[in-house]
């Protein structure tokens, strides 16, 4: 049996081979997607889908990594973790769930240590109507000259300024003012684009090609950057219906003693967001009952979060910058998003672990919801 550790990867190059060749020893047919374009170290990039079970289940949990591209280190180490969890795997097969693995929604973000998008889009804000008026975020609009100075690192008056603001609102207000996602400024930070992306678009051919035979669909969307260090914060995700929410408190909330946190009633660490992409399901999948979450692990805090996607940000505009900025900004990135030490990696693939088990549990109907 893998470790939880060597179940890891320290690049999407590494990450892919691992899980395309957890694929072959599951015996699973990929589903591969090619994104035209080169990675990092000019590999091939793609979007791979795996099922995990028969075409025609009935009831299907989704198991998705890398919607933030850097965020693909956490979410493939699960991935490749359960495809050689024999355990794991009986108990799906047991219960009639076939899994669907989605190995890299953002595959260009995740090569090249980058959160977003080769569009510079949050894919995460990215599933909206594009055919009706885009919200406008205000509070974004006067921060965005703050966020991203012209040099780097920030001057001190930059520095003052962002502390000012956040003296005056508070840390939390930053948070929803910024992340909650913006449409105004393309080079900004959590923009959500102006039409769907390559991912968005792919990811829903995914989804009409393996989910539209399922009756009950679950989908666990894993994440990093939010909260202390290694816990895994369950937030519901999908649309603000009570009665998909009181299944996924069910489901996971592991008789409380893992509560299932929410955007909507602000219990969550992350504030109300626009554009997710949950939304899919329910457009693909009129037909499936749907219940869905993601599991958002803690790095590091989030201001230091914040600084360092406003140098990659910064570097993505100034990519002439010599190595002595640029390397340090990299490597920032990568630690506020992947956490490379073993004891990290066992907390995330344990409880990874734990919450797809109560999902198969849930959608096998053994879940009494209240």
């Amino acid at each position: 049996m893998l470790s939880a550790a060597e179940a890891f990867a320290d690049s999407y190059a590494e990450a892919r081979r691992k899980f395309l060749q957890g694929c072959v020893a599951a015996g699973l047919t990929v589903d591969t997607h090619p994104l035209p374009l080169t990675g990092r170290d000019g590999e091939a990039l793609a979007m791979d889908a795996a099922l995990d079970g028969p075409a025609d289940a009935q009831r299907l949990l989704i198991v998705s990594s890398a919607c933030h591209g850097v965020e693909g280190h956490c979410g493939s180490g699960v991935q490749v973790y359960a495809l050689h969890d024999e355990e794991w795997r009986a108990h799906a097969r047991a219960a009639g769930v076939a899994v669907l693995y989605i190995h890299a929604l953002n595959p260009h973000g995740f090569s090249h240590g980058r959160r977003v998008t080769q569009e510079n889009v949050d894919l995460n804000r990215n599933f909206m109507d594009f055919t009706q008026p885009l919200p406008v975020n205000a509070l974004y609009a006067l921060l965005h000259p703050l966020l991203l100075p012209a040099e780097w690192p920030p001057t001190p008056a930059n520095q003052a300024a962002v502390g000012q603001w956040i003296a005056q609102h508070g840390e939390a207000a930053l948070q929803a003012a910024v992340s909650g996602g913006q449409y105004q400024f393309a080079d900004g930070v959590f923009f959500g684009g102006q039409t769907p992306t390559w991912s968005n678009r792919t990811v829903r051919e995914v989804l009409r090609r393996h989910a539209r035979q399922a009756r009950r669909l679950a989908w666990i969307d894993l994440h990093t950057g939010l909260g202390p260090s290694g816990h895994g914060e369950r937030i519901f995700a999908g649309r603000d219906d009570p009665a998909a929410h009181a299944r996924a408190k069910a489901w996971w909330s592991g008789g409380g003693k893992t509560p299932l946190t929410s955007i909507y009633d602000g219990s969550s660490t992350s504030p109300l967001l626009t554009g997710l992409l949950m939304n899919a399901a329910y457009e693909e999948c009129p037909q499936a009952e749907f219940t869905g979450f993601a599991m958002e692990y803690g790095t590091i805090p989030m201001l230091e979060v914040m600084a360092a996607l406003r140098g990659d940000h910064w570097l993505h505009q100034h990519p002439g910058a010599a190595p002595e900025l640029a390397d340090p900004i990299r490597a920032r990135m990568r630690e506020a998003f992947y956490t490379d030490t073993e004891l990290w990696k066992g907390q995330i693939v344990s409880q990874a672990r734990q919450a797809c088990f109560q999902a198969v549990e849930g959608l096998s109907g053994k879940v009494a919801v209240g």
